[in-house]
């Protein structure tokens, strides 16, 4: 049985380390990915979002953990190249959010998988998106 592969969102990524609502369903995700049942996969920019809402909101040593756990958790890094970088583009524009938050549904849709978000003002129009809330 292969894993279920799933692109995240970097507001997924946040609610890992922040006690908020939507933090349960996001842990579950990831633990899912630690036992092998979900393949997560992310945007490279991925990771520089949720540290710096760690380091925002906590400081630069907690960025720090945060980097390290991340590290530690594998995560699949998917890197921009044109063609996946003219596709986010042309979402960002149709959905009238920035490149960033246009990354994770770009690259949901090349890998014909699942988008999970926690952002429903970005990603509430993207079709078949999972909203973490």
């Amino acid at each position: 049985m292969s894993a279920r592969v799933v692109v995240l969102d970097a507001s997924v990524g946040v609610k890992w380390f922040r006690n908020e609502r939507g933090s349960d369903g996001a842990r579950d995700l990831l633990r899912q990915h630690g036992a092998g049942a979900v393949r997560i996969v992310v945007p490279s920019l991925f990771f520089y979002e949720v540290i710096d809402v760690a380091r925002r909101h906590f400081g630069a040593d907690a960025a720090r953990r945060v980097w390290r756990a991340l590290a530690a958790d594998e995560l699949a890094v998917s890197n921009p190249d044109a063609e996946l970088l003219d596709r986010t583009v042309e979402i960002a524009a149709a959905l009238g959010c920035t490149l960033y938050d246009a990354a994770a549904p770009a690259l949901a849709e090349r890998l014909g998988c699942e988008l999970v978000s926690a952002d429903r003002k970005a990603h509430g129009a993207v079709s078949g998106v999972v909203l973490i809330a």
